[in-house]
């Protein structure tokens, strides 16, 4: 089952930091309707301390999730619009002049939060894109030369519209692999839809999230034991070796030109770990390594253009590699 594309259910022994996280699921579905599988997948992020890319046209609730994921958590959560005139300071903060004590004080960015949504980050140039790269990868920002830490927990949501790409800068290969997941946020379906206009028609308002009855039901400290709890969840020699097999499999593809890297092997081994532990086991089995395969690998490889050009997708590469790679038992 793959959680970022099924409707996914917690199972498992209870205990406080899981069902906390699991309350999520509810308490989000308050304001946004049927994208359960994208929070799994940001929980999943949350708890490797990983980065999330969410991709989906127009009007598919990538912003409000993120912001209900925030209000659920009781996280801090700021937004930045990306766009062709954004400096790289407007995001990460710049020194400012203080004409009262004669000296430049540092006015920190919207980068200082715990969830950072960079709305269509593809449509501002390389160099603002890359001003994240630091924040993503050192949980800090340089400035002036002084390294400045950003708050814990720390997760960079950016989206991007996957079918309008006139004025758009993409984002490089070595951006896109300190992606953890790649979520693809989808149409709704008919009962959705419908769901998604009766509440507008008895006065939801998205932007206001309290009146919508979203609470706290998880914070940090839930958090930070569910990070202790999946550091604990038991990797057999045989599951590293089958990671490593998918990803050396993507390498020798025919149909791609660019495969998983190591640092891709690592964070599979990574969200299979969370999540075989958010399903309820302390040690991961091959099912979990397939469920976490395609949101995690994804946007690491590249087609051929021969092969873009056939209709070959990057999804269904991968899942012919998991049909192939030897499944330890």
């Amino acid at each position: 089952m793959d959680p970022t594309t099924d409707n996914a259910r917690t199972t498992g022994a209870p205990g406080s930091a899981r069902d906390a996280l699991e309350a999520l699921r509810a308490e989000i579905a308050k304001a946004v309707v049927g994208q359960d599988p994208a929070v799994t997948g940001l929980v999943v992020a949350l708890l490797c301390r990983g980065h999330v890319l969410l991709e989906g046209v127009p009007g598919v609730a990538k912003t409000l999730l993120v912001r209900a994921l925030a209000s659920a958590l009781e996280l801090d959560t700021k937004r930045v619009q990306f766009t062709p005139d954004l400096m790289p300071s407007d995001v990460t903060g710049s020194l400012v002049y203080d004409t009262r004590s004669a000296e430049f004080s540092f006015q920190p960015g919207p980068v200082f939060t715990n969830l950072l949504l960079a709305d269509e980050i593809n449509r501002t140039p390389p160099k603002t894109q890359s001003s994240l790269l630091e924040a993503m990868e050192e949980r800090q920002v340089t400035v002036d030369g002084t390294p400045r830490p950003l708050p814990d927990p720390f997760l960079v949501a950016a989206t991007q519209n996957p079918v309008e790409y006139e004025g758009t800068y993409p984002l490089p290969e070595a951006q896109l692999d300190r992606f953890l997941l790649k979520l693809t946020i989808p149409l709704p379906s008919r009962q959705d839809e419908i769901d998604v206009l009766t509440r507008h028609a008895e006065g939801f308002n998205p932007r206001d999230l309290r009146a919508a009855g979203v609470r706290p039901v998880a914070g940090p400290a839930d958090l930070e034991a569910a990070r202790a709890a999946v550091a604990k969840t038991t990797v057999s020699p045989e599951i590293t070796a089958y990671v490593v097999d998918i990803c050396r499999a993507t390498r020798e593809s025919p149909s791609l030109t660019l495969g998983v890297s190591p640092r891709g092997a690592t964070a599979l081994l990574a969200t299979a770990r969370a999540w075989a532990w958010l399903t309820g086991r302390d040690y991961v089995i091959p099912d979990d390594v397939k469920a976490l395969a395609l949101p995690t690998l994804r946007h690491r490889v590249q087609l051929r253009p021969e092969a873009e050009m056939e209709g070959v997708t990057a999804d269904s590469v991968i899942n012919a590699i998991l049909a192939h790679v030897p499944v330890p038992r």
